[in-house]
């Protein structure tokens, strides 16, 4: 192991550790909201909007984030519209992971009991209402596994945003792999990379688990 080399390549390990913080964090936020407005919808069985929402889940779900990203990318500018490569990664994230998100927030909301959707209905809540005070605050306890394993799934997702030239972690190990062909201190430093993302991330989360785990029993 080349340590001197390490400690010449690390400026360059540093700027795309940021990058890759910077896309995911904005991709999982706007995918966040993307899910939990579908989740409503499809809750609620809200007419035409439902429908739409299926097939945009269908879409996502069932085509990989590489090809979705070399269409944004590629495809858009044959008819005129052209994107930077961060807006493309950042759409792609969201069109994906928000595709996720909803199944996990929807799927925290059936879990909470008919009885006290009823109850909140027999006191006059509207549907705004009732997902207000009623319904999210128990979803959101019964979403956090699932909400934190899709965090981690699109923080992973980073990696195949070299396919359309961004400079994160993966696609700077593979140009200076390329140049100095130092194979093992490239790649210890994108796992180093990716656990300095990874690790605290996944401690917050087993820590917020642990904090809604009672948020049905008002605690």
């Amino acid at each position: 192991m080349d340590w001197q080399y390490i400690v010449e390549v690390l400026p360059f390990y540093k700027t795309a550790l940021w990058l890759t913080i910077k896309l995911a964090a904005i991709g999982i936020v706007f995918a966040t909201i993307t899910g939990f407005i579908c989740s409503v919808i499809q809750y609620f069985k809200v007419k035409v909007l439902n429908q739409i929402v299926q097939v945009y889940l269908e879409i996502a779900r069932n085509t990989p984030l590489l090809i979705q990203l070399f269409f944004l990318y590629f495809g858009l500018p044959k008819v005129g519209l052209t994107l930077s490569g961060e807006m493309c990664a950042i759409i792609g994230l969201t069109f994906l992971g928000g595709s996720y998100m909803a199944e996990a927030f929807r799927a925290g909301m059936e879990a909470v009991t008919k009885s006290q959707v009823e109850s909140g209905k027999a006191l006059g809540l509207s549907d705004f209402q009732l997902v207000r005070y009623v319904i999210f605050p128990q979803a959101f306890s019964y979403s956090v596994p699932a909400f934190g394993a899709n965090c981690i799934f699109l923080i992973k997702e980073t990696s195949v945003f070299s396919g359309i030239a961004i400079l994160e972690l993966t696609n700077t190990t593979k140009n200076l792999m390329g140049i100095y062909y130092k194979t093992n201190e490239a790649l210890f430093m994108l796992v180093i990379g990716y656990l300095i993302i990874l690790l605290p991330f996944t401690l917050f989360l087993m820590w917020l688990e642990r904090r809604v785990r009672y948020a049905e029993f008002g605690h």
